[in-house]
């Protein structure tokens, strides 16, 4: 439930921020008429995010054995390489996203039909935000229970719904620079979990070998299936007996992620609040 809740969280904060800056460009530019156009493009996105998520919850529903495996695996090494794109991804171009999306609203709204060019920049936006976040909570649900899944979801995004709005209404500033610092790291341990659990289930197909089948025995002293050991394997991939594929495959991703962490540029702190008198 944590997991889906911190992945929710900070989707929903992206998109927040994403609506929020649209809507503040369009009421800049005088043009209130165009903004339910924004919200049909956003209601459309998040409609079209439920229909993958049970598109890919039956795809998933209807394998067994060896090829459910290999499906768990890829949909696990594939959330695992996205989440780790967006995490750099926002730490590169954070600085200027409010810039971008400000030129892209004032371009279409310029636009003959802008009110369809507004719609289209929100549906891709957000339903950008919603796949990812659709592919994320698939791949959680497979190392927790689906119910807590759906939970911390629910919970995760009307939590975000809450903090966007208070972020473009209120004048005090949400600290942006430090939620995504600290959501970063969890998520980074999050992807490594993923990975490992991915090459797990390949270990199972059959398609990478365990090298060594268990490296240590850590169920005695934590057991995996006891209440701190499920909520460690659900947010961190914790195994109490790892292959050595397993384990490598997570040292390995910590390393190239700290080595790719210190050739991006930091992250700066956005200036996405609104300022008394705006």
């Amino acid at each position: 439930m944590l997991t889906s809740f911190l992945l929710s969280l900070r989707e929903g904060i992206e998109a927040a921020l994403i609506i929020g800056i649209v809507l503040a460009a369009l009421r800049k530019m005088k043009r209130d008429e165009l903004i339910p156009a924004v919200w049909q493009g956003a209601a459309c996105a998040a409609a079209a995010s439920i229909l993958a998520a049970i598109a890919l919850n039956l795809a998933g529903a209807k394998l067994e054995g060896r090829v459910e495996e290999i499906f768990e695996g890829v949909a696990m090494l594939t959330a695992a390489l996205l989440l780790t794109w967006m995490i750099v991804w926002m730490r590169q171009q954070a600085a200027g996203m409010q810039v971008k999306l400000e030129g892209e609203v004032s371009q279409a709204a310029r636009q003959k039909g802008g009110r369809l060019a507004l719609f289209g920049l929100a549906f891709l936006a957000l339903g950008r935000e919603g796949l990812e976040l659709v592919l994320f909570l698939s791949a959680t649900q497979l190392t927790s229970d689906g119910a807590q899944t759906l939970a911390g979801a629910a919970l995760g995004l009307a939590s975000a719904a809450v903090l966007g709005w208070l972020l473009f209404t209120s004048t005090r500033k949400l600290n942006l620079r430090q939620f995504f610092r600290v959501t970063n790291l969890i998520l980074v341990l999050f992807a490594a979990g993923l990975l490992a659990h991915g090459v797990h289930e390949f270990n199972e197909a059959g398609l990478i070998p365990p090298l060594v089948e268990h490296i240590w025995n850590l169920n005695p002293i934590l057991d995996e299936k006891s209440t701190l050991g499920l909520l460690l394997t659900a947010l961190f991939g914790y195994n109490a007996n790892p292959s050595l594929s397993e384990a490598l495959a997570y040292v390995a991703y910590l390393g190239g992620v700290w080595l790719l962490w210190n050739r991006a540029p930091g992250l700066p702190r956005p200036t996405l609040a609104r300022q008394p008198g705006d």
